[in-house]
């Protein structure tokens, strides 16, 4: 895919992996659809995609709520004319231990509250934002490419049943859907990144830091433009279908 004069909406576009992706793809030349609940950190967003040149409008949904999915894709298809391809990047945590206990005693357990809250964020915005970007892609008849964000995380990781549960999950749609859209020219792939230097894990402490950074082959945390990176580079090539791309500097779980 050529990504110039192309349309790209990307969830969780405010901050972070979103943000970095939307600023690349911008300086490729490609128009932007930016969503996010953090209206002010996607303004910031927007003006930054604007003056590398690119067309760039925002808004602001739930990616768990379908309704408001649906309209939004309606109204980017309405405002662009046309959707070529779909980052579904949006995700949220909520650490915790399955059951707490000291000393045979249970102090704590995952709450059906924090389990949930992430599969619908993390799974189910994904499978909302799949399906309205494929239908969408069909009906303009120019085929299209749809990225979805999973993470190292999908393997299994400790404390977190329901974010891991949530990566897999995706993992898992990316390749039934390559299957399932390949016929109307639409590609389907995911990235799973490592410890990523976003802004959420460049706030704790750099002991911490350090800990994490020793642990990765690469020897440090992986930066937001190397995933936006791979995110262009699967737009750009039109044979790759059906994969996840780890992008972790060597680490496994």
């Amino acid at each position: 895919m050529d990504l110039r004069g192309k349309t790209i909406l990307i969830t969780g576009a405010g901050r972070g992996l979103g943000a970095a992706m939307a600023r690349r793809l911008a300086a490729r030349g490609a128009n932007l659809a930016l969503l996010d609940l953090d209206e002010r950190g996607l303004v910031a967003v927007r003006d930054d995609c604007r003056g590398l040149g690119a067309r760039a409008e925002t808004y602001s949904a739930n990616v768990a709520v379908e309704h408001e999915i649906i309209g939004t894709f309606d109204r980017v298809v309405a405002n662009f004319g046309r959707l070529d391809g779909s980052i579904a990047n949006a995700g949220i945590l909520r650490d915790g231990l399955l059951v707490k206990a000291k000393d045979g005693e249970v102090t704590g357990k995952l709450s059906l509250e924090q389990w949930q809250a992430v599969i619908d964020v993390n799974l189910t915005g994904v499978f909302l934002c799949g399906r309205e970007a494929a239908e969408r892609m069909i009906r303009g008849g120019n085929g299209g490419a749809i990225i979805n964000i999973s993470s190292l995380s999908r393997a299994g990781n400790f404390g977190q049943s329901n974010y891991s549960a949530a990566k897999a999950g995706v993992a898992a749609l990316t390749v039934v859907w390559a299957k399932e859209l390949a016929r109307h020219e639409i590609r389907v792939n995911a990235i799973a990144p490592g410890f990523i230097k976003t802004e959420m894990v460049a706030s704790m402490k750099p002991e911490i830091l350090e800990k994490m950074a020793a642990q990765i082959p690469a020897q440090r945390l992986g930066e937001p433009d190397e995933i936006a990176a791979t995110a262009e580079f699967i737009f750009a090539n039109d044979y790759l279908n059906g994969r996840v791309l780890e992008i972790d500097g060597g680490q496994r779980l």
